[in-house]
């Protein structure tokens, strides 16, 4: 088989994409995404012939990797190897960040303030009191189900309030549920101005959107968009019910959106596209992913935003992750684009 300068890469029959890969580099082999055998695009899984040209395509995101089901596609020992070895590191490091992401939460449920604990040697000695190494063999110890987060915080939570420390823990640390008046919307209900007002969830209309109002019975004034399905059906069936309303532009509120991401999977996507999302200051709250037999996926986010005129610039900046070739708002409902 040949590269695409005319090397000459010796590889057993049966080989494929994947293991011509490693056989140029560990690296080449852990960032490939694509291959072109002979001039023509050809999935990682097929079988390369003598005398093939291969040219592999590779990701230039930092920390691409293999997937897991190469190791079923690979057939020599020098790939096998290498992947098996990927994913043994890649485990401890998604180890260690799990069980930061849980000795955090449980921190909070603890009422310990975990952004100033963490420059503080606290922990550090609370890892070695424990007898681990460093805080990432602690993390990881947390991650693998070793030790739990909460008896780790727990014993943070003594360390502090039996030494030098006790005036790091505020009582005001821990969060309330939300039980108190729920944040303005920010609309304006014509005539009336103590009403409770409500976006509705069918539709999570966005300032900017064209809305009306709907009379509930106990609830309040239902705001949707003027094209929601249910909003068209209320108002031919219960057409005194409609009320007129408009977005109040002097009120701040907290909104609803959904957005739909279509990229060519590869290791870490997910991660990249949250990453964008925080970034962006925008709260998750839900997340669904699907990854056909094409290999393209498919990521949904609702998520809660401040300020909805960010929506475009969230987009933009989506799009540009490596991989993800388009991004696009979705009406809860319709199934369509915005």
């Amino acid at each position: 088989v040949f590269t695409p300068k005319g090397k000459v890469i010796t590889l057993p029959v049966g080989a494929t994409p994947i293991d011509f890969a490693y056989a140029i580099h560990t690296e080449v082999g852990h960032r490939c995404i694509g291959a072109r055998v002979n001039n023509r695009l050809v999935p990682l899984d097929s079988k390369l012939a003598s005398g093939d040209t291969v040219q592999i395509f590779t990701s230039k995101v930092e920390g691409a990797g293999p997937s897991r089901d190469w190791l079923q596609v690979a057939i020599t020992p020098r790939a096998r190897n290498k992947i098996r070895q990927w994913f043994s590191r890649e485990r401890r490091e998604d180890a260690i960040d799990t069980g930061r992401d849980e000795l955090a939460k449980a921190m909070r449920r603890e009422g310990l303030p975990v952004q100033k604990l963490a420059s503080s040697p606290v922990i550090v000695n609370v890892a070695e009191a424990m007898n681990y190494a460093d805080l990432d063999a602690l993390h990881a110890s947390i991650g693998e189900g070793h030790v739990s987060a909460k008896s780790v915080a727990q014993r943070i939570a003594r360390e502090l309030r039996g030494g030098e420390h006790e005036e790091q823990l505020p009582s005001t640390v821990r969060q309330p549920r939300r039980t108190g008046p729920r944040h303005p919307v920010g609309v304006h209900v014509e005539g009336l101005d103590d009403v409770m007002v409500r976006l509705s969830r069918c539709c999570t209309p966005v300032p900017g959107d064209a809305i009306i109002g709907f009379v509930t019975r106990g609830r309040g004034v239902s705001v949707h968009r003027t094209d929601c399905a249910n909003a068209v059906a209320l108002a031919a069936s219960k057409n005194d019910r409609v009320i007129e309303v408009d977005w109040d532009q002097d009120r701040a509120g907290v909104f609803v959106a959904s957005i739909e991401v279509e990229a060519l999977d590869r290791s870490k996507l997910l991660r990249d596209v949250s990453t964008v999302l925080a970034d962006h200051h925008v709260n998750i709250l839900a997340c669904t992913t699907h990854t056909g037999a094409d290999r393209v996926s498919r990521m949904r986010f609702d998520f809660e935003l401040a300020d909805p005129s960010h929506l475009d610039s969230l987009l933009a900046t989506v799009k540009r992750v490596d991989s993800v070739f388009d991004a696009y708002r979705v009406l809860p409902g319709k199934g369509s684009r915005a």
